[in-house]
């Protein structure tokens, strides 16, 4: 049995990329896992899938009222859901503002005040927010994107603080550039996608983007009953980018 038997746990955006990676693992150390997305039905066997618009309060509430009657309670909550912004502060306008900041930041929020109740009433209550190291390093064409991860950041300090009196540890987790779809995508939209993967790549010290299972592993660490003490932390899964400064190697 794994260190979250008896446990559940709600993963946003839980259908893919990270949020699939972090259902999966949780699943595997033994946490009932429900993950919580606009594509319930893509989730594996294993693992209950049910709808939910992060940016619809109702949709959020009714998602939550779901696991609540089906699973009795919830005892950990990831806030992964999450979308890409490209551009400078000149090339995005006010609707993709509002549509990003909405799902990121905003939909975080909602998220955790819905489930706010049922973690109260849970012996191991956390709560996971997926940031990045755009909230603290400056990223060329990511304002909106970065402006919306250092608003992630400053909401998990803020609701640890706010909710350690009730039995509640929330972190976040600050991938570096993950190699998921969402990235794939994102890629799309420049000029020569094959040259900026291999520029994404080059941004860490490691030489290549992260893995998603590597940032489930860091949830799952941030999420367990063996890390009780932790809370109000960053914990970064970046491959290097924050702190090291590699020199290039000689030819």
């Amino acid at each position: 049995m794994g260190e979250f038997s008896g446990l559940v746990a709600a993963v946003t955006g839980g259908a893919a990329g990270i949020g699939l990676a972090t259902a999966e693992l949780l699943a595997e150390r033994g946490c009932r896992v429900v993950a919580l997305d606009l594509a319930p039905g893509d989730v594996p066997t294993g693992i209950t899938g049910a709808f939910c618009d992060v940016t619809d309060r109702a949709s959020v509430r009714a998602a939550l009222a779901m696991i609540q009657e089906t699973e009795g309670g919830l005892d950990i909550l990831v806030n992964n859901a999450g979308i890409s912004a490209v551009g400078t502060v000149e090339q995005n306008g006010d609707d993709e503002w509002h549509r990003v900041l909405d799902v990121n930041v905003v939909g975080m929020a909602r998220a955790t005040a819905e489930a706010l109740p049922m973690l109260r009433a849970s012996e191991h209550a956390a709560v996971v927010n997926v940031c990045s190291i755009a909230a603290l390093n400056g990223l060329s064409q990511r304002a909106l994107y970065s402006a919306s991860k250092g608003a992630v950041l400053a909401l998990t300090f803020a609701m640890a603080t706010d909710h350690i009196r009730d039995g509640i540890r929330v972190n976040c987790v600050s991938p570096g550039t993950v190699h998921t779809g969402f990235v794939d995508r994102m890629l799309q939209k420049f000029d020569d996608p094959v040259a900026e993967k291999a520029a994404l790549d080059a941004r860490q010290a490691t030489g290549r983007m992260v893995a998603p299972e590597e940032v489930a592993a860091a949830i799952a660490y941030l999420a367990s009953p063996l890390a009780v003490s932790t809370t109000g932390t960053a914990l970064d899964v970046d491959g290097g980018v924050t702190h090291l400064r590699v020199r290039p190697t000689r030819s």
